[in-house]
């Protein structure tokens, strides 16, 4: 048998030949390959040697996604933090940032979704995910700026800001349970603006029974309301662009929001309730590093409704009125509908000297509300639809309608009619309405409605005789009458769905009423 023997120049060239193939399948990585290649990512690189992360993105039997920061998103946090990108690189807890960039799994930007939450390996937080309508990508607030970098053990995005994994408003609410809010949140794509570290919000969340009976009062889904083209607006009309705890909320405050659509009303009752328009706050003070988020029980719309009439129209006496009667959330309310004869500031003076009262003493007297509801209808009246006879109010008592030129409500003239808006229609008066209502003996009936707001039943008490007690909903039905047999009554109110209603006592001196929040229990 003969021997094959190799000379050395042609063992060496097996050897050579035998690296060269073995070099030509080493496996890429997404640090030596990507990161540490790239003259945008040098300081990426260098936190991540700092950090002693080289050897983990180096595995080969690994698997990640890296949304990587570009040495501007590095410059922009330090001076967000007044450092230095050297003052980052010495920060205790610089390895979990990094960690919070990266998943353990490999999603190209084909693969990823709007509104989809994810884990990165740093689980203190979630990583929140949007895919715009013009196929932009987000992680956080971080725009994906270069997508797709592959190598053997995964891919790398990068992006344009450094993501930190502190608690937003967005978490509050993904926390809790709103899906309603986070899926409407990530379809309107404010899911990299509420997830911003640096910015500062208060955010007004309507639970998930608050978007279902929005869509119940405007004969919708939920998911029609989610299809709204307002969505984005309606949304930033429940955010301010700065911190206010709900010891800040003032009565009778408004309120800009980060929607320029309309403003905010806020409502503070004398037992302690916060209103933020019609809404009322369940859970308040939720912090969050970039905020607070307050809880409501109805979803907010920025239309214009009767109570903007007055404001932009400079009622400023109607205005102050209605906050101290704590009607600003019955009257804001987008999914009522109203006829206000509104008077005009000189009419409230008229009846201030005729009674040889102030204008504060109009402001206190007990019966304020009852005088406010004589002015209210509980439906949309335009004036061609006016016609001679008796029309009854949200008081529960009649008042006159006399078709002339001008018309008449009452005895007081229409000076402007039909200034429509979203929740009803506003006609101007030269007078205050049944100005003998308004008396300021101190004898005045004293009404006393408590538990204020009522679950299961409420309790009326009257220094008068009260010959009928009557609950109206905002629109003027009557949905409850008793005969009382005394000082003191009660009505079972459980059936009642949660919202403003009316409790009217009719005495021989005329109808009382007071408003009442219902807070169902079913």
């Amino acid at each position: 048998m003969k021997k094959v023997i190799l000379s050395t120049k042609k063992f060496l060239n097996v050897i050579l030949l035998s690296l060269t193939v073995s070099l030509s399948y080493a496996q890429t990585n997404v640090y030596d390959d990507i990161i540490a290649t790239s003259p945008q990512h040098t300081s990426l690189d260098a936190a991540i040697q700092q950090a002693g992360l080289v050897s983990a993105l180096q595995d080969p039997n690994a698997t990640f996604t890296v949304f990587a920061p570009d040495n501007n998103a590095f410059d922009d946090l330090a001076n967000e933090l007044g450092t230095t990108v050297s003052g980052l690189l010495a920060l205790p807890n610089l390895g979990d940032i990094l960690l919070y960039h990266v998943l353990g799994t490999t999603n190209t930007a084909s693969t990823l979704s709007n509104g989809q939450i994810v884990t990165p390996l740093n689980a203190a937080n979630t990583v929140k995910l949007t895919v715009t309508s013009n196929s932009e990508v987000y992680a956080n607030q971080a725009m994906v700026n270069g997508a797709d970098l592959t190598a053997d053990n995964g891919v790398v995005h990068s992006v344009d800001a450094v993501i930190l994994p502190g608690e937003t408003v967005a978490d509050i609410a993904i926390d809790n349970g709103f899906t309603t809010l986070v899926t409407a949140v990530a379809t309107a794509e404010l899911l990299p603006a509420l997830t911003d570290p640096f910015a500062t919000f208060t955010v007004f969340a309507p639970d998930n029974a608050a978007f279902d009976n929005a869509a119940m009062a405007l004969g919708v889904t939920t998911n029609d309301l989610l299809a709204l083209p307002n969505l984005q607006d309606i949304l930033l009309y429940h955010v301010l662009d700065v911190e206010v705890d709900a010891a800040s909320v003032s009565d009778g405050g408004i309120v800009d929001a980060i929607s320029t659509t309309n403003t905010i009303k806020t409502t503070v009752t004398e037992s302690g309730e916060v209103f933020i328009n019609q809404a009322e706050v369940q859970l308040a003070d939720l912090n969050a590093d970039n905020g607070l988020v307050h809880t409501i029980d109805q979803v907010l719309l920025p239309s214009e409704t009767v109570v903007d009439v007055a404001l932009d129209n400079g009622f400023t006496t109607l205005t102050a009125a209605v906050i101290e009667a704590e009607l600003l959330p019955a009257l804001v309310d987008p999914f009522a509908e109203f006829t206000v004869f509104a008077p005009t500031n000189q009419a409230f003076d008229n009846l201030a000297s005729d009674l040889g009262v102030t204008l504060n003493d109009i402001l206190a007297l007990p019966n304020l509300g009852d005088i406010l509801l004589y002015h209210c209808l509980g439906s949309e009246v335009l004036s061609t639809a006016l016609s001679n006879g008796q029309v009854t109010t949200l008081n529960g008592s009649d008042v006159l309608i006399t078709v002339a030129t001008p018309p008449l409500v009452n005895d007081a003239e229409v000076s402007m009619a039909d200034i429509q808006v979203d929740n009803g229609v506003v006609h101007v008066i030269n007078k205050v309405l049944d100005p003998a209502v308004a008396s300021v003996d101190e004898s005045a009936i004293d009404i006393n409605i408590f538990p204020n707001p009522s679950t299961d039943v409420v309790n009326i008490t009257t220094n008068e005789i009260a010959e009928s007690i009557q609950i109206l909903s905002a629109d003027g039905t009557i949905l409850k009458s008793i005969v009382p047999s005394g000082s003191q009554s009660n009505i079972n109110i459980s059936d009642l769905a949660t919202g403003q209603y009316f409790v009217v006592i009719n005495t021989a001196n005329g109808p009382f009423s007071k408003s009442i929040q219902v807070k169902s229990s079913f």
